[in-house]
C-alpha cells in the first residue's frame, strides 16, 4: 500500500496540534478557503480554546464549543472583526458541527512565503543545448514556450563548476 508523504506527516503533526493548538493541519490547509481572498493572505488560526468540561452537560454531552485565536495584519484586523458572525458560522460548517462561539484576533504579522529565487543567467553552452534540442519543433508558439520552460528549468539548478 502506497501512501503519500502529506499524509504522514499529517499523521505525526495533527496530535501535536491538537493538544498544543486545537487545530489540525486541515483546518489551516483550508484557511483561505474559508476566511476568503480578503483576509487569506493576512491572518491564519493559530489556537482553539476549549473550556474544561468536569462532567456531561444539561444537553447529556461533555462539550462546549470554544474560542478561535487568529493572528491578522495590521489594520486588517479591523475589516476581520466586523465579519466575525460570518466567519464562525464558516468555521462551524467547516467542522460540521458548532465548534466555536466566538473568535478573538490578535494583530502580528504573519509570515508570507519567501520570494523564488530567481534564474541565473544561462551560459552559451546551455542556450546551445536548450537550442539543440528545439530545433526540431516546427510551431513558433510551441517553440518559445518550450524555450521558456527550458531556461526556467536550467536557470535554477546550480551551474556545475
Amino acid at each position: 500500500m502506497t501512501r503519500q508523504i502529506a499524509e504522514i506527516a499529517n499523521g505525526l503533526i495533527d496530535p501535536i496540534l491538537a493538544k498544543r493548538a486545537g487545530i489540525n493541519t486541515l483546518l489551516l490547509a483550508s484557511w483561505g478557503e474559508i476566511v476568503g481572498q480578503q483576509f487569506a493572505d493576512c491572518s491564519r488560526p493559530e489556537r482553539i480554546r476549549w473550556p474544561r468540561q468536569d462532567g456531561p452537560d444539561e444537553r447529556g454531552g461533555g462539550f462546549a464549543p470554544g474560542v478561535l485565536t487568529v493572528a491578522c495584519e495590521g489594520s486588517r484586523a479591523l475589516f476581520l472583526m466586523h465579519q466575525e458572525a460570518e466567519l464562525i458560522g464558516r468555521v462551524n460548517g467547516f467542522f460540521g458541527f458548532p465548534a466555536i462561539t466566538q473568535i478573538r484576533i490578535v494583530q502580528k504579522a504573519i509570515s508570507q512565503p519567501s520570494a523564488k529565487p530567481g534564474l541565473r543567467p544561462l551560459d552559451s553552452l546551455e542556450r546551445k543545448r536548450l537550442a539543440d534540442l528545439l530545433a526540431d519543433v516546427e510551431d513558433p508558439r510551441l517553440r518559445e514556450s518550450l524555450e521558456r520552460l527550458g531556461k526556467g528549468v536550467i536557470g535554477r539548478r546550480p551551474k556545475r563548476g
